[in-house]
Protein backbone atom coordinates (compact mmCIF):
# COMPACT_ATOMS: atom_id res chain seq x y z
CA UNK A 1 0.00 0.00 0.00
CA UNK A 2 2.81 2.42 0.90
CA UNK A 3 4.63 1.62 -2.34
CA UNK A 4 1.52 2.32 -4.42
CA UNK A 5 0.65 5.56 -2.62
CA UNK A 6 4.11 7.01 -2.09
CA UNK A 7 4.00 9.11 -5.25
CA UNK A 8 0.58 10.34 -4.28
CA UNK A 9 1.94 11.73 -0.99
CA UNK A 10 4.78 13.34 -2.92
CA UNK A 11 2.33 14.87 -5.37
CA UNK A 12 0.42 16.48 -2.51
CA UNK A 13 3.63 18.07 -1.26
CA UNK A 14 4.60 19.15 -4.76
CA UNK A 15 1.18 20.70 -5.34
CA UNK A 16 1.58 22.70 -2.14
CA UNK A 17 5.03 23.94 -3.22
CA UNK A 18 3.83 24.90 -6.70
CA UNK A 19 0.82 26.68 -5.33
CA UNK A 20 3.02 28.87 -3.13
CA UNK A 21 6.04 29.39 -5.42
CA UNK A 22 5.51 28.05 -8.88
CA UNK A 23 2.78 30.10 -10.49
CA UNK A 24 2.03 33.70 -11.25
CA UNK A 25 0.04 33.99 -8.07
CA UNK A 26 -0.15 32.44 -4.64
CA UNK A 27 -3.85 31.85 -5.30
CA UNK A 28 -4.19 28.37 -6.82
CA UNK A 29 -6.50 28.01 -9.78
CA UNK A 30 -9.53 25.79 -9.44
CA UNK A 31 -9.17 24.44 -12.97
CA UNK A 32 -7.11 21.35 -13.74
CA UNK A 33 -6.19 22.66 -17.20
CA UNK A 34 -2.57 23.88 -17.40
CA UNK A 35 -3.75 26.67 -19.72
CA UNK A 36 -6.47 27.97 -17.40
CA UNK A 37 -6.16 31.74 -16.78
CA UNK A 38 -4.07 32.58 -13.72
CA UNK A 39 -3.94 35.79 -11.69
CA UNK A 40 -0.98 38.11 -12.14
CA UNK A 41 1.45 39.23 -9.44
CA UNK A 42 0.34 42.83 -9.93
CA UNK A 43 -1.87 44.70 -12.41
CA UNK A 44 -0.63 44.14 -15.95
CA UNK A 45 -0.39 46.79 -18.66
CA UNK A 46 -0.22 44.19 -21.46
CA UNK A 47 -2.33 41.11 -22.10
CA UNK A 48 -0.50 39.81 -25.18
CA UNK A 49 2.95 39.98 -26.78
CA UNK A 50 3.76 40.14 -30.50
CA UNK A 51 7.44 39.39 -31.04
CA UNK A 52 8.63 40.48 -34.49
CA UNK A 53 11.72 38.31 -34.76
CA UNK A 54 14.25 39.59 -37.31
CA UNK A 55 16.15 36.35 -37.86
CA UNK A 56 19.86 36.75 -38.55
CA UNK A 57 20.61 40.07 -36.88
CA UNK A 58 19.70 43.41 -38.52
CA UNK A 59 22.43 46.02 -38.73
CA UNK A 60 21.83 48.70 -36.10
CA UNK A 61 24.04 51.22 -37.95
CA UNK A 62 21.92 50.82 -41.10
CA UNK A 63 18.49 50.98 -39.46
CA UNK A 64 18.04 53.08 -36.29
CA UNK A 65 21.48 53.89 -34.82
CA UNK A 66 22.86 56.76 -36.90
CA UNK A 67 26.64 57.19 -36.67
CA UNK A 68 28.16 60.13 -38.62
CA UNK A 69 31.67 58.88 -37.76
CA UNK A 70 31.18 56.00 -40.18
CA UNK A 71 30.76 58.54 -42.98
CA UNK A 72 33.81 60.51 -41.90
CA UNK A 73 36.11 57.47 -41.69
CA UNK A 74 34.58 55.35 -44.46
CA UNK A 75 37.26 53.16 -46.01
CA UNK A 76 39.72 53.54 -43.13
CA UNK A 77 41.24 50.70 -41.12
CA UNK A 78 38.99 49.92 -38.10
CA UNK A 79 41.99 48.89 -36.02
CA UNK A 80 43.49 52.34 -36.45
CA UNK A 81 40.41 54.50 -35.82
CA UNK A 82 38.30 52.31 -33.49
CA UNK A 83 41.12 50.58 -31.66
CA UNK A 84 41.24 46.99 -30.46
CA UNK A 85 38.60 44.80 -32.11
CA UNK A 86 37.01 41.69 -30.67
CA UNK A 87 37.31 38.47 -32.72
CA UNK A 88 34.60 38.21 -35.37
CA UNK A 89 32.68 35.17 -36.49
CA UNK A 90 34.55 34.77 -39.76
CA UNK A 91 37.76 36.78 -39.08
CA UNK A 92 37.52 38.68 -42.36
CA UNK A 93 37.73 42.28 -41.17
CA UNK A 94 37.50 44.91 -43.89
CA UNK A 95 37.42 48.70 -43.76
CA UNK A 96 35.06 51.04 -41.92
CA UNK A 97 31.79 50.87 -43.88
CA UNK A 98 29.39 53.81 -43.94
CA UNK A 99 25.69 53.09 -44.24
CA UNK A 100 24.46 53.01 -47.85
CA UNK A 101 21.16 54.54 -46.69
CA UNK A 102 20.41 58.12 -45.70
CA UNK A 103 19.23 58.77 -42.16
CA UNK A 104 16.65 61.40 -41.24
CA UNK A 105 14.88 62.47 -38.05
CA UNK A 106 11.17 61.69 -37.88
CA UNK A 107 8.17 62.52 -35.70
CA UNK A 108 7.97 64.76 -32.68
CA UNK A 109 10.51 62.50 -30.96
CA UNK A 110 13.08 63.25 -33.66
CA UNK A 111 14.14 59.61 -33.83
CA UNK A 112 16.74 58.69 -36.44
CA UNK A 113 15.43 56.23 -39.04
CA UNK A 114 17.22 55.15 -42.19
CA UNK A 115 15.68 55.19 -45.65
CA UNK A 116 15.10 51.46 -45.28
CA UNK A 117 11.93 52.12 -43.23
CA UNK A 118 9.77 54.80 -44.90
CA UNK A 119 6.53 53.34 -43.48
CA UNK A 120 7.83 52.66 -39.99
CA UNK A 121 9.14 56.23 -39.87
CA UNK A 122 5.52 57.43 -39.88
CA UNK A 123 4.76 55.66 -36.56
CA UNK A 124 8.11 56.31 -34.88
CA UNK A 125 6.48 58.32 -32.07
CA UNK A 126 4.75 55.12 -30.93
CA UNK A 127 8.06 53.27 -30.58
CA UNK A 128 10.58 53.12 -27.75
CA UNK A 129 14.15 52.30 -28.83
CA UNK A 130 16.71 50.43 -26.77
CA UNK A 131 20.01 51.14 -28.52
CA UNK A 132 22.34 49.45 -26.06
CA UNK A 133 21.15 45.84 -26.09
CA UNK A 134 23.85 43.15 -25.81
CA UNK A 135 24.04 39.39 -26.15
CA UNK A 136 26.38 36.82 -24.60
CA UNK A 137 26.79 34.96 -27.89
CA UNK A 138 27.99 35.82 -31.39
CA UNK A 139 26.91 32.60 -33.15
CA UNK A 140 23.35 32.24 -34.43
CA UNK A 141 22.25 29.03 -32.72
CA UNK A 142 23.50 29.91 -29.23
CA UNK A 143 22.35 33.53 -29.60
CA UNK A 144 18.90 32.36 -30.71
CA UNK A 145 18.56 30.09 -27.70
CA UNK A 146 19.70 32.98 -25.49
CA UNK A 147 17.22 35.42 -27.06
CA UNK A 148 14.31 33.00 -26.86
CA UNK A 149 15.00 31.12 -23.62
CA UNK A 150 17.46 33.23 -21.60
CA UNK A 151 20.07 30.48 -21.88
CA UNK A 152 22.56 29.70 -24.62
CA UNK A 153 22.05 25.95 -24.36
CA UNK A 154 19.40 23.82 -26.00
CA UNK A 155 16.34 22.57 -24.16
CA UNK A 156 15.20 25.50 -21.99
CA UNK A 157 11.62 26.87 -22.09
CA UNK A 158 10.99 29.68 -24.55
CA UNK A 159 9.76 33.05 -23.30
CA UNK A 160 6.40 32.27 -24.94
CA UNK A 161 6.17 29.08 -22.88
CA UNK A 162 6.96 31.02 -19.68
CA UNK A 163 4.15 33.46 -20.50
CA UNK A 164 1.68 30.60 -20.86
CA UNK A 165 2.94 28.97 -17.67
CA UNK A 166 2.57 32.15 -15.66
CA UNK A 167 -0.68 33.44 -17.14
CA UNK A 168 -2.55 30.68 -18.94
CA UNK A 169 -4.68 31.69 -21.91
CA UNK A 170 -7.89 33.62 -22.44
CA UNK A 171 -9.00 31.36 -25.31
CA UNK A 172 -9.15 27.61 -24.74
CA UNK A 173 -9.80 27.01 -28.43
CA UNK A 174 -6.33 28.24 -29.47
CA UNK A 175 -2.82 27.61 -28.15
CA UNK A 176 -1.43 30.18 -25.75
CA UNK A 177 1.80 30.47 -27.77
CA UNK A 178 1.64 30.67 -31.57
CA UNK A 179 4.56 30.97 -34.01
CA UNK A 180 3.57 32.42 -37.38
CA UNK A 181 6.24 30.89 -39.59
CA UNK A 182 7.00 32.98 -42.66
CA UNK A 183 9.13 30.20 -44.13
CA UNK A 184 12.31 30.25 -42.04
CA UNK A 185 12.78 28.36 -38.79
CA UNK A 186 15.78 30.05 -37.09
CA UNK A 187 19.11 28.33 -36.41
CA UNK A 188 18.51 26.27 -33.29
CA UNK A 189 15.29 24.87 -34.75
CA UNK A 190 12.03 24.30 -32.94
CA UNK A 191 13.78 24.32 -29.56
CA UNK A 192 13.61 28.12 -29.86
CA UNK A 193 9.85 27.72 -29.34
CA UNK A 194 9.86 24.71 -27.02
CA UNK A 195 8.57 24.24 -23.49
CA UNK A 196 11.77 22.68 -22.15
CA UNK A 197 11.17 21.33 -18.66
CA UNK A 198 7.74 23.00 -18.46
CA UNK A 199 4.73 20.84 -19.41
CA UNK A 200 4.33 20.38 -23.17
CA UNK A 201 1.03 22.27 -23.16
CA UNK A 202 3.08 25.50 -23.09
CA UNK A 203 5.18 24.87 -26.21
CA UNK A 204 4.74 27.01 -29.31
CA UNK A 205 2.37 25.88 -32.07
CA UNK A 206 3.80 26.66 -35.52
CA UNK A 207 1.34 28.08 -38.06
CA UNK A 208 2.28 28.38 -41.73
CA UNK A 209 1.22 31.53 -43.64
CA UNK A 210 -1.45 29.81 -45.73
CA UNK A 211 -5.17 29.03 -45.70
CA UNK A 212 -4.56 25.73 -43.88
CA UNK A 213 -1.73 26.65 -41.50
CA UNK A 214 -1.64 23.33 -39.63
CA UNK A 215 -1.68 19.79 -41.01
CA UNK A 216 -4.98 17.94 -40.51
CA UNK A 217 -6.78 21.00 -39.16
CA UNK A 218 -9.69 20.07 -41.43
CA UNK A 219 -11.54 17.02 -39.98
CA UNK A 220 -11.33 13.84 -42.07
CA UNK A 221 -14.11 11.89 -40.29
CA UNK A 222 -17.54 11.68 -41.98
CA UNK A 223 -19.26 13.44 -39.04
CA UNK A 224 -18.40 15.37 -35.90
CA UNK A 225 -20.11 12.70 -33.79
CA UNK A 226 -17.84 10.04 -35.29
CA UNK A 227 -14.75 12.10 -34.55
CA UNK A 228 -15.91 12.89 -31.01
CA UNK A 229 -16.48 9.21 -30.23
CA UNK A 230 -12.96 8.37 -31.41
CA UNK A 231 -11.48 11.15 -29.28
CA UNK A 232 -13.50 10.04 -26.26
CA UNK A 233 -12.13 6.50 -26.63
CA UNK A 234 -8.58 7.80 -26.95
CA UNK A 235 -9.05 10.04 -23.92
CA UNK A 236 -10.44 7.14 -21.85
CA UNK A 237 -7.41 4.99 -22.69
CA UNK A 238 -5.03 7.90 -22.04
CA UNK A 239 -6.58 8.58 -18.65
CA UNK A 240 -6.14 4.94 -17.65
CA UNK A 241 -2.49 5.20 -18.62
CA UNK A 242 -2.26 8.46 -16.71
CA UNK A 243 -3.44 6.76 -13.52
CA UNK A 244 -0.97 3.92 -14.04
CA UNK A 245 1.84 6.44 -14.58
CA UNK A 246 0.90 8.19 -11.34
CA UNK A 247 -0.16 11.42 -13.05
CA UNK A 248 2.82 11.92 -15.35
CA UNK A 249 2.64 15.66 -16.25
CA UNK A 250 3.77 14.97 -19.83
CA UNK A 251 0.84 12.60 -20.33
CA UNK A 252 -1.51 15.18 -18.83
CA UNK A 253 -0.13 17.78 -21.26
CA UNK A 254 -0.57 15.39 -24.20
CA UNK A 255 -4.21 14.80 -23.31
CA UNK A 256 -4.76 18.55 -23.00
CA UNK A 257 -3.06 19.10 -26.38
CA UNK A 258 -5.35 16.54 -28.06
CA UNK A 259 -8.40 18.37 -26.79
CA UNK A 260 -6.99 21.76 -27.84
CA UNK A 261 -6.26 20.34 -31.30
CA UNK A 262 -9.88 19.19 -31.58
CA UNK A 263 -11.19 22.64 -30.70
CA UNK A 264 -8.73 24.23 -33.14
CA UNK A 265 -10.46 22.48 -36.03
CA UNK A 266 -13.22 25.04 -35.62
CA UNK A 267 -11.28 28.06 -34.41
CA UNK A 268 -8.26 27.99 -36.77
CA UNK A 269 -10.16 28.02 -40.09
CA UNK A 270 -12.18 30.96 -38.78
CA UNK A 271 -8.97 32.69 -37.68
CA UNK A 272 -7.21 32.34 -41.03
CA UNK A 273 -10.24 33.22 -43.17
CA UNK A 274 -9.56 36.87 -43.97
CA UNK A 275 -12.73 37.40 -45.98
CA UNK A 276 -14.18 39.49 -43.14
CA UNK A 277 -11.23 41.92 -43.37
CA UNK A 278 -11.85 44.88 -45.66
CA UNK A 279 -9.89 45.34 -48.86
CA UNK A 280 -8.55 48.57 -47.40
CA UNK A 281 -7.17 46.72 -44.34
CA UNK A 282 -5.52 44.04 -46.45
CA UNK A 283 -4.03 46.69 -48.72
CA UNK A 284 -2.74 48.52 -45.62
CA UNK A 285 -0.78 45.43 -44.62
CA UNK A 286 0.78 45.12 -48.07
CA UNK A 287 -1.11 42.03 -49.15
CA UNK A 288 -1.48 43.51 -52.64
CA UNK A 289 2.22 44.39 -52.89
CA UNK A 290 4.20 43.53 -55.99
CA UNK A 291 6.82 41.97 -53.72
CA UNK A 292 5.71 38.48 -52.66
CA UNK A 293 7.48 38.51 -49.29
CA UNK A 294 5.67 41.71 -48.32
CA UNK A 295 2.42 39.85 -48.97
CA UNK A 296 3.58 36.92 -46.81
CA UNK A 297 4.70 39.05 -43.88
CA UNK A 298 1.64 41.26 -44.24
CA UNK A 299 -0.58 38.21 -43.81
CA UNK A 300 1.45 37.21 -40.73
CA UNK A 301 1.02 40.65 -39.16
CA UNK A 302 -2.71 40.65 -39.85
CA UNK A 303 -3.04 37.17 -38.34
CA UNK A 304 -1.09 38.40 -35.31
CA UNK A 305 -3.67 41.14 -34.76
CA UNK A 306 -6.48 38.58 -35.12
CA UNK A 307 -4.78 36.26 -32.61
CA UNK A 308 -4.49 39.11 -30.11
CA UNK A 309 -8.19 39.82 -30.57
CA UNK A 310 -8.87 36.18 -29.68
CA UNK A 311 -6.87 36.24 -26.45
CA UNK A 312 -3.65 34.45 -27.48
CA UNK A 313 -0.89 35.40 -25.04
CA UNK A 314 2.28 35.22 -27.13
CA UNK A 315 2.67 35.45 -30.91
CA UNK A 316 6.04 35.27 -32.66
CA UNK A 317 6.59 36.07 -36.33
CA UNK A 318 9.52 34.64 -38.29
CA UNK A 319 10.86 35.93 -41.59
CA UNK A 320 10.01 34.74 -45.12
CA UNK A 321 12.64 33.01 -47.25
CA UNK A 322 14.26 34.41 -50.37
CA UNK A 323 15.85 37.67 -49.16
CA UNK A 324 19.38 36.37 -49.05
CA UNK A 325 20.43 34.58 -45.88
CA UNK A 326 17.83 36.08 -43.55
CA UNK A 327 19.14 39.41 -42.15
CA UNK A 328 22.55 37.75 -42.05
CA UNK A 329 24.32 39.83 -44.70
CA UNK A 330 27.96 38.77 -44.51
CA UNK A 331 28.10 40.00 -48.10
CA UNK A 332 25.81 41.99 -50.38
CA UNK A 333 24.48 44.12 -47.52
CA UNK A 334 22.71 46.51 -49.88
CA UNK A 335 20.59 43.89 -51.63
CA UNK A 336 19.84 41.78 -48.53
CA UNK A 337 18.79 44.58 -46.20
CA UNK A 338 16.78 46.27 -48.98
CA UNK A 339 14.76 43.08 -49.50
CA UNK A 340 14.32 42.38 -45.80
CA UNK A 341 13.07 45.88 -45.10
CA UNK A 342 10.78 45.82 -48.12
CA UNK A 343 9.36 42.63 -46.62
CA UNK A 344 8.61 43.93 -43.11
CA UNK A 345 8.40 47.74 -43.23
CA UNK A 346 4.85 48.26 -44.54
CA UNK A 347 3.28 45.31 -42.65
CA UNK A 348 4.77 46.34 -39.28
CA UNK A 349 3.69 49.97 -39.68
CA UNK A 350 0.23 48.69 -40.61
CA UNK A 351 0.18 46.46 -37.52
CA UNK A 352 0.99 49.40 -35.23
CA UNK A 353 -1.69 51.58 -36.86
CA UNK A 354 -4.27 48.78 -36.86
CA UNK A 355 -3.66 47.97 -33.19
CA UNK A 356 -4.18 51.67 -32.42
CA UNK A 357 -7.32 51.84 -34.56
CA UNK A 358 -8.86 48.82 -32.82
CA UNK A 359 -7.82 50.00 -29.36
CA UNK A 360 -5.52 47.00 -28.88
CA UNK A 361 -2.13 48.71 -28.79
CA UNK A 362 -2.57 49.77 -25.16
CA UNK A 363 -2.85 46.09 -24.12
CA UNK A 364 -0.48 44.56 -26.68
CA UNK A 365 3.30 44.64 -26.25
CA UNK A 366 5.09 44.68 -29.63
CA UNK A 367 8.80 43.82 -29.61
CA UNK A 368 11.14 44.06 -32.64
CA UNK A 369 14.69 42.74 -32.94
CA UNK A 370 17.16 40.00 -33.77
CA UNK A 371 19.62 37.88 -31.84
CA UNK A 372 22.48 40.41 -32.23
CA UNK A 373 23.59 43.28 -34.47
CA UNK A 374 26.30 43.83 -37.10
CA UNK A 375 29.80 45.28 -37.13
CA UNK A 376 30.40 48.92 -38.20
CA UNK A 377 33.25 47.70 -40.40
CA UNK A 378 32.92 45.48 -43.43
CA UNK A 379 33.29 41.75 -43.66
CA UNK A 380 35.22 41.53 -46.88
CA UNK A 381 34.09 44.57 -48.88
CA UNK A 382 30.30 44.73 -48.87
CA UNK A 383 28.93 42.85 -45.84
CA UNK A 384 28.91 43.05 -42.04
CA UNK A 385 29.79 40.36 -39.48
CA UNK A 386 27.99 39.48 -36.23
CA UNK A 387 28.16 41.99 -33.38
CA UNK A 388 26.75 41.09 -29.93
CA UNK A 389 28.36 44.06 -28.15
CA UNK A 390 25.73 46.70 -28.90
CA UNK A 391 22.61 46.67 -31.06
CA UNK A 392 19.08 48.09 -31.30
CA UNK A 393 15.69 46.69 -30.40
CA UNK A 394 12.41 48.55 -30.03
CA UNK A 395 9.12 48.08 -28.20
CA UNK A 396 5.67 49.62 -28.51
CA UNK A 397 2.26 49.51 -26.79
CA UNK A 398 1.38 47.50 -23.68
CA UNK A 399 2.70 49.91 -21.06
CA UNK A 400 5.68 51.18 -23.05
CA UNK A 401 6.51 54.90 -22.91
CA UNK A 402 6.26 56.04 -26.56
CA UNK A 403 8.77 58.18 -28.41
CA UNK A 404 11.82 57.58 -26.21
CA UNK A 405 15.31 56.29 -26.94
CA UNK A 406 17.33 54.56 -24.23
CA UNK A 407 21.02 53.73 -24.18
CA UNK A 408 23.82 54.46 -26.60
CA UNK A 409 26.59 52.70 -28.44
CA UNK A 410 29.99 54.31 -29.02
CA UNK A 411 30.69 56.68 -31.93
CA UNK A 412 30.94 53.70 -34.26
CA UNK A 413 27.83 51.79 -33.19
CA UNK A 414 30.13 48.99 -32.06
CA UNK A 415 29.83 48.65 -28.28
CA UNK A 416 27.14 49.73 -25.79
CA UNK A 417 28.59 52.50 -23.63
CA UNK A 418 25.55 53.99 -21.88
CA UNK A 419 22.79 52.06 -20.07
CA UNK A 420 24.07 48.70 -21.24
CA UNK A 421 21.25 46.15 -21.23
CA UNK A 422 21.19 42.37 -21.56
CA UNK A 423 18.61 39.98 -22.99
CA UNK A 424 17.76 39.06 -19.37
CA UNK A 425 16.68 42.69 -18.85
CA UNK A 426 14.46 42.51 -21.92
CA UNK A 427 12.80 39.35 -20.58
CA UNK A 428 12.33 40.84 -17.11
CA UNK A 429 10.67 43.90 -18.65
CA UNK A 430 8.38 41.86 -20.88
CA UNK A 431 7.23 39.73 -17.94
CA UNK A 432 6.73 42.84 -15.80
CA UNK A 433 4.46 44.46 -18.40
CA UNK A 434 2.43 41.24 -18.47
CA UNK A 435 1.98 41.46 -14.70
CA UNK A 436 4.65 38.94 -13.70
CA UNK A 437 7.58 39.42 -11.35
CA UNK A 438 10.42 37.59 -13.12
CA UNK A 439 11.98 36.58 -9.78
CA UNK A 440 8.77 34.89 -8.63
CA UNK A 441 7.70 33.15 -11.85
CA UNK A 442 9.65 29.95 -11.20
CA UNK A 443 9.46 26.22 -11.83
CA UNK A 444 11.19 23.60 -9.71
CA UNK A 445 13.41 21.45 -11.94
CA UNK A 446 16.41 19.30 -11.11
CA UNK A 447 16.41 20.51 -7.51
CA UNK A 448 16.39 24.20 -8.36
CA UNK A 449 13.79 26.94 -8.86
CA UNK A 450 14.28 27.81 -12.54
CA UNK A 451 13.16 31.05 -14.17
CA UNK A 452 13.40 32.73 -17.58
CA UNK A 453 15.95 35.27 -16.34
CA UNK A 454 18.01 32.70 -14.37
CA UNK A 455 19.65 34.76 -11.57
CA UNK A 456 19.87 37.91 -13.69
CA UNK A 457 17.60 40.61 -15.08
CA UNK A 458 16.61 44.14 -14.19
CA UNK A 459 13.76 46.20 -15.54
CA UNK A 460 14.44 48.65 -18.35
CA UNK A 461 12.70 51.35 -16.32
CA UNK A 462 13.31 54.10 -18.88
CA UNK A 463 10.89 52.54 -21.39
CA UNK A 464 8.09 51.74 -18.93
CA UNK A 465 5.27 54.30 -18.97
Amino acid sequence: MLRNTACGFGSLALASILASNGHASEEPTSSTSPMAPKPTHFPATAKSVIFLYMDGGPSQVDTFDYKPMLEKFDGKSPGEVIGKLAPTQFDNVGKILRSPWEFKRHGESGAWVSGLFPHLATVVDDLSFVKSMTSNFSEHTFANYFLHTGNGLQGRPSMGAWMGYGLGTENENLPGFVVLNGGLIPPGGLDCFGSGFLPSAYQGSVFLPQTQPIANVAPSEPSSAHQRSKLDLIREMDERTLIQSQQDPELEAAIENFETAYRMQTSVPELTDLSDETAETQRLYGMESDFKNTQIFGRQCLLARRLVQRGVRFIELTCPDGNGDRWDQHSNLLDGHNKNCLTVDQPIAALINDLKRTGLLDSTLVVWGGEFGRTPFAQGTNGRDHNPFGFTMWMAGGGIKPGVSVGETDDWGYRAVENRFEIHDLHATMLHLMGLDHTRSTFRFSGRDMRLTDVHGKLIQEVIA
